[in-house]
């Protein structure tokens, strides 16, 4: 336990105490872990604070209380909880006997926890010697538990009982090995160890084979700090979407979620985030390629080789540059990249490469100006059309890969570029099939109808206001 959050603890505690207590009001903290008591002094006046007797265990604290210290007696004869020491038969599993084979499974298969500060995170766990595990609980005190077969008088431990949940669902024991031998686990750096050592345990034991991979993420906090009630920083999951749309609230969370380390929620970043990558970038770019001024008669234009010949702008009939070579280049590539950081929950890193790639695209169309072309003259028609071609064709790998990221969005811009619900598929993408000498399927196709902007900008007072109150069950991220 870091001293900055007993502090927090503190001075929440004082302020609400302060009201009927002294403005000197003094606080000794009591914490109660499995094995031990230990207790930190602080003064919120003075802002001086004495260390914590003892080191603290985040995972084994079991209360946690304040006190007004009194000087005239020990700290250890203020703890202010009843306390009884008990002992009790239990079911044991030998875990301390699958360390080596839990060692070997890891070493065989690096990329078995991801990422690697994860994986490296667990061989340290394993240098040491591994305890026997308790399994069951005595009823007496474990009412709602399940019963241990052929013992009524002791319930399975609760953790057993869970993990085995996701065998059961798989269909065990008949017909789960389909499903079981693909099967990828996505948790919290906080239950790492019940997933990565007590689960693998378990299957080893089971004589069943180990998940695949096990990703891990880590967690969200508000300026800095971890989301707790007491704290009041909670960020209600229904509220923000309403505020800021549940395709923003997903791009936003996937695009700066990073798995490795805590990432820190603020509006204001939010904001900024969706009005420069959704609503400026990816939208702006979509109405300039299909607003009448520029698209009068609403279709998918062609594509002029002569213009845009493929491999080299050293053509005399050439109107590319070198970089827009390097733009359809990129985003050729595009796919198999988002494909790779997808497949590796690197949500962030396909979100990256897919926004790179907007950006590039805006620059093409900045870069040589439709708007500014005589479309009365048939070379600046061509190229004009060849401009608006190959823009699209960006937009549509673009709408297509963000579909598992932004459903609605995604939906809205193909839509409006005419791509039908079967040409939304990854094998479909086939991109600048005309640049290729190969046939076009969307040329000439008339687009969907305009639904206005893709994204609507957000204002920056947006986060102060307060969303509409709904009546349905909320949802807490913690």
């Amino acid at each position: 336990m870091s001293e900055s959050y007993l502090e927090e603890i503190f001075i929440k505690r004082s302020q609400q105490k302060k009201k009927t207590s002294p403005l000197n009001y003094k606080e000794r903290l009591f914490v109660l872990t499995d094995d031990k008591i230990s207790y930190y002094d602080y003064d919120p006046e003075k802002r001086k604070k004495k260390s914590l007797k003892g080191s603290v265990d985040l995972e084994k604290i079991k209360c946690v209380e304040t006190v007004e210290p009194d000087d005239s007696s020990p700290p250890e004869r203020q703890f202010p909880f009843q306390v009884e020491w008990m002992k009790e038969e239990n079911y044991m599993f030998r875990l301390s006997e699958f360390r080596s084979p839990l060692l070997r499974w890891l070493k065989e298969n690096p990329n078995a926890v991801q990422p690697k500060k994860f994986y490296h995170m667990v061989l340290q766990w394993l240098d040491s010697e591994l305890p026997d595990l308790s399994v069951s609980r005595q009823k007496s005190r474990l009412r709602w538990g399940i019963a241990v077969p052929g013992d009524p008088e002791q319930t399975i431990y609760v953790w057993l009982d869970a993990l085995v949940n996701y065998l059961t669902v798989a269909g065990y024991p008949g017909n789960h090995s389909l499903w079981w031998n693909a099967a990828h686990h996505i948790v919290g750096k906080d239950i790492l160890k019940f997933h990565a050592i007590y689960w693998p345990a378990f299957l080893m034991a089971a004589g069943l084979p180990s998940p695949q991979v096990i990703h891990v993420h880590s967690h969200w906090t508000v300026q800095g700090k971890k989301m707790s009630k007491s704290l009041g920083n909670v960020v209600d999951p229904f509220d923000t979407s309403q505020r800021y749309t549940e395709d923003g609230m997903r791009y936003f969370l996937l695009r700066q979620g990073v798995p490795e380390h805590d990432c820190d929620y603020d509006d204001a970043k939010l904001v900024k985030l969706l009005n420069s990558e959704l609503a400026d970038a990816l939208g702006g770019l979509l109405n300039r390629c299909t607003a009448p001024s520029l698209n009068p008669v609403q279709v998918y234009p062609h594509f002029c080789s002569r213009s845009f010949p493929k491999g080299s702008a050293q053509e005399p009939t050439s109107r590319a540059k070198p970089e827009d070579y390097k733009m359809v280049e990129s985003v050729a590539e595009l796919p198999n990249a988002v494909q790779e950081h997808f497949e590796r929950l690197h949500i962030y890193k396909a979100l990256e490469a897919i926004s790179a790639c907007v950006r590039q695209t805006n620059g093409f169309v900045q870069r040589h100006a439709p708007w500014k072309l005589d479309c009365t003259d048939a070379c600046d028609k061509r190229w004009h059309d060849g401009i608006l071609h190959v823009s699209m064709e960006c937009l549509r790998v673009y709408g297509t890969l963000l579909q598992p990221v932004v459903p609605g969005l995604a939906d809205k811009l193909l839509s409006r570029l005419g791509v039908r619900l079967e040409e939304r598929t990854w094998e479909a993408l086939r991109f600048l099939e005309r640049y290729h000498g190969r046939t076009c399927s969307f040329e000439g196709r008339p687009l969907g109808p305009d639904t206005g902007v893709l994204f609507n900008r957000l204002e920056k007072d947006t986060a102060k206001e307060k969303p509409k109150k709904s009546k349905k069950t909320r949802l807490v991220c913690q």
